[in-house]
């Protein structure tokens, strides 16, 4: 679930986080803020939160660069009924601090055919480029 809470998610990202992700390219911890504020996480613009369903978590092991990949799917209430908006495939790569782990980038590429899509994932857990 996405709580709505800008400034949580922002604080979880590096100062110089990049999101590559389909809708829109973000870059920068006040950019991510904006966008959390902003359509689709707020409930279409509405202030409310909107659910996001995530998949099982696959991470690299302790004593390496961190990385984590998952599938998400982000529900809308829309006319009365819930519908799933978008199902992505997520690559992040994190930085450790001492307070834990910040989002250095995300990548995430939408589940609707493109041949790029399904690879994101294998692609990230075997340390090759995952973004544009």
């Amino acid at each position: 679930m996405d709580g709505g809470e800008a400034d949580g998610v922002a604080a979880l990202r590096a100062p110089d986080v990049v999101y590559d992700i389909d809708e829109p390219f973000l870059a920068g911890r006040e950019r991510i803020r904006a966008g959390w504020c902003a359509r689709p996480h707020t409930g279409a613009g509405s202030g409310r939160a909107v659910p996001m369903s995530w998949g099982r978590r696959t991470s690299r092991p302790p004593g390496a660069k961190p990385w984590a990949v998952r599938h998400s799917l982000m529900v809308v209430h829309e006319e009365g009924r819930y519908i799933v908006r978008r199902a992505t495939a997520n690559h992040w790569r994190l930085r450790r601090k001492e307070s834990g782990r910040q989002v250095v980038t995300r990548t995430n590429r939408t589940l609707n055919g493109r041949p790029d899509s399904p690879g994101l994932p294998v692609r990230g857990v075997r340390g090759k480029p995952t973004g544009s």
